[in-house]
């Protein structure tokens, strides 16, 4: 499944390369303003910051929201008081597209993530475009080296980067790269099934310096407490909100200590 989505991502965005050059995105990038500091945004403090997710569908679970603002939904998320905004543009899996991603930025001064399958430079030059202020990068299908490009091709541009592990081995790549961001995706993305005690395992082994991101997983506030206690200072959360009312959630989420 994995392969398949990197697969569609690239695709896609060959699609759109094929009639918006790099040099084009370049130059609207000169005319945007530059990112929000992420890395800011969700440093260390003694609640949990949260990452809210736009997300209309899963592959796993198929339909979970009509959603047919994105912009809307990220102002409802910024109102509800989300630190971040991830904002799924995948296509063939999420139901998502760059577009959203555009459409958040413009009611939202948080910073925004653009959620993909990113394998190459064209595909972060076009999130920045679109006005995010860090890309996710998957240890989990990207070599070692193919990572550590596209890492400074990201920093090059301003963008922060979240980049998601899945276990030690990729923890101990994004350690040694001297990642600021690092997440635990409880979701296997291969088979899709979830385990939350997989960051409560693992959590230990990220760096002190790094800010570290719960993702996937989470259902109640009690699973942000375990999340909390297990010593994640960010959760990121997507299909709660999305089926449920986020005006509601998301204060109970910010207040765990």
């Amino acid at each position: 499944m994995l392969d398949q989505l990197f697969d569609a991502a690239l695709k896609a965005s060959q699609r759109r390369e094929a009639s918006i050059s790099e040099q084009d995105l370049l130059d609207k990038i000169s005319q945007i303003p530059k990112p929000v500091d992420v890395y800011a945004a969700l440093e260390k403090t003694d609640h949990i910051k949260l990452i809210a997710e736009i997300k209309r569908r899963s592959p796993s679970r198929g339909f979970l929201a009509e959603i047919p603002s994105a912009a809307n939904q990220a102002e409802l998320y910024e109102r509800s008081g989300a630190h971040a905004i991830s904002v799924l543009t995948e296509e063939s899996g999420f139901g998502g597209e760059l577009q959203d991603l555009v459409d958040a930025r413009t009611t939202t001064t948080i910073p925004l993530l653009r959620k993909d399958f990113i394998s190459t430079e064209y595909q972060i030059l076009e999130a920045r475009a679109a006005g995010a202020d860090f890309v996710l990068l998957i240890l989990a299908w990207l070599p070692e080296e193919r990572f550590r490009a596209l890492y400074a091709y990201a920093e090059q541009l301003g963008l922060g980067v979240l980049v998601e592990t899945h276990t030690l081995d990729e923890i101990a790549i994004a350690n040694n790269a001297g990642s600021r961001l690092i997440g635990i995706n409880t979701r296997d993305l291969q088979t899709f099934k979830t385990d939350l005690g997989l960051f409560e395992q693992m959590a230990q082994a990220l760096s002190s310096d790094a800010i570290k991101v719960a993702e996937s997983s989470v259902k109640s506030v009690a699973d942000v407490i375990r999340y909390r206690n297990a010593g994640a200072d960010v959760a990121l959360v997507g299909e709660a909100l999305v089926t449920s009312d986020p005006e509601i959630l998301i204060p109970e989420f910010t207040s765990v200590a």
